[in-house]
């Protein structure tokens, strides 16, 4: 399915990936490595995806009614709370962990629930990612970058 759908899934796939919908884009990322596309693309896309996914969370937070979030989406406000303290401590910082599986998306949540700036919390969430995906192609031994 992938290879009918080429990079455009592979953004899809690590969109969604960061949003409460739970499973890894990792394996995408392999199938798309295994495909043939150069590292560095595969790179950039999964982590434009990602953002754009750990955004959606992030939007998620700052629009909706906690009453939503705990009806629609599951997400408990005991551990949005839990975040508050770290995020009140880094702020903007504290987006470089929204790549964290299972802490990642509430993270996303409680910063747009807290209204920090979306902006900066956008390119911090796209360093975070891109590391992640810079250091998960290096381990995985890839060398195929061009």
């Amino acid at each position: 399915m992938l290879e009918n759908l080429g990079l455009f899934g592979l953004f899809l796939a690590c969109l969604l990936s960061a949003t409460i919908i739970p499973f890894s884009s990792e394996a995408i990322v392999a199938a798309a490595m295994y495909i043939g596309y150069p590292v560095w693309v595969i790179v950039l896309v999964a982590s434009l995806g990602n953002t754009v996914g750990g955004m959606i969370s992030f939007y998620m937070g700052w629009l909706c009614k906690w009453e939503w979030l705990e009806r629609w989406f599951k997400v408990k406000r005991e551990k949005i709370e839990r975040f508050r303290k770290h995020i009140d401590k880094y702020g903007e910082w504290a987006a470089l962990l929204t790549w964290l599986p299972i802490v990642g998306d509430p993270l996303a949540i409680a910063m747009g629930f807290m209204r920090l700036n979306p902006l900066w919390t956008c390119i911090i969430m796209f360093a975070g990612k891109l590391l992640r995906y810079f250091v998960s192609s290096y381990l995985l031994g890839l060398t195929n970058w061009f």
